[in-house]
């Protein structure tokens, strides 16, 4: 009777089931410039900072996340960090629905998101960064069956006018803009109290008024692309079937000028005008404490 190598066995197992593995993580490769990400080490780097938010399954259940119901008096605390099982993102350079760029999901970690606990990982290498890229598409299943969307053109800006602003004007009232981020822009819309998100969490439109800086980045490209891509996973849809990219760019101009506190020429221009300065000292809060005995 021929006696059984079960050493040989236990190896031949292994790289049979090795196998499958192997071929996943080529498939799963990110790709940055020149620069390519595995998931092998991105896993040691998830597990290290990414598992206490995202957790462990990588479904956004992670034990630094409180379920529903944990700030009754403040719902909007409850915002659940990234699913990266259902593989919806919001950040994006791709039309509505499709999967992200590598690039996408890698500045998301450069950058951060603003208005959330997601912190900019810019203290990583490049190839830190690439390999997390590489392991975070490893959760879905998505990534076996799609290919990332072709990411949107984005034409150049167009010169900045009085009639772009006034145009924009127009156009968030005309798109009842204002129903989630209220006719001033501070997020405060009749329909701002009822949003929620696609894990049915409350969810707060965006406070021109307050912010500087967009959930998906600073620059006037970044919101053309919100316009265009919408974020997914959010009641902010995607108006590329709807406005022009020279309608898109007057929104873009006329945000900006709702941004009162924060220095632009967009807002530098409007304020130069009659109607623009009216309209600016009127949104600009006076008169509030500010404990220290003096008002401002």
């Amino acid at each position: 009777m021929r006696k059984i190598n079960i050493s040989k066995c236990l190896a031949g197992i292994a790289v049979l089931l090795a196998a499958p593995l192997l071929v996943s993580a080529q498939q799963v490769e990110s790709h940055i410039g020149k620069v390519t990400g595995h998931p092998d080490a991105g896993r040691q780097l998830y597990f290290r900072y990414c598992w206490g938010c995202h957790g462990f399954h990588g479904n956004g259940t992670g034990e630094n996340w409180l379920p529903t119901g944990s700030f009754p008096d403040m719902p909007n605390l409850n915002v659940q960090p990234r699913n990266f099982v259902a593989a919806t993102f919001k950040c994006r350079s791709t039309p509505t629905g499709t999967l992200p760029t590598d690039n996408d999901l890698y500045n998301s970690l450069v950058r951060g998101l603003a208005n959330s606990n997601m912190p900019s990982w810019i203290t990583l290498t490049t190839q830190n960064r690439a390999d997390l890229v590489a392991f975070i598409k490893t959760f879905s299943d998505r990534w076996k069956t799609e290919k990332a969307g072709t990411p949107i053109t984005v034409p150049p800006e167009p010169a900045l006018t009085v009639q772009s602003i006034q145009h924009g004007k127009e156009l968030f009232t005309k798109l009842e803009c204002w129903k989630c981020h209220g006719p001033e822009g501070r997020g405060d819309g009749p329909s701002a109290s009822t949003l929620t998100d696609s894990n049915d969490e409350p969810i707060r439109p965006y406070n021109f008024e307050a912010g500087s800086r967009f959930k998906c980045g600073s620059t006037d490209q970044d919101l053309y692309k919100i316009f265009m891509t919408g974020l997914d996973g959010t009641p902010m849809p995607s108006f590329a079937d709807v406005i022009k990219p020279e309608e898109a760019w007057d929104l873009v101009h006329y945000l900006r000028t709702l941004q009162v506190y924060h220095k632009s020429p967009e807002l530098a221009l409007w304020e130069g005008t009659k109607e623009g300065a009216e309209i600016v000292k009127a949104q600009k809060v006076r008169g509030t404490p500010t404990g220290s005995g003096v008002n401002q």
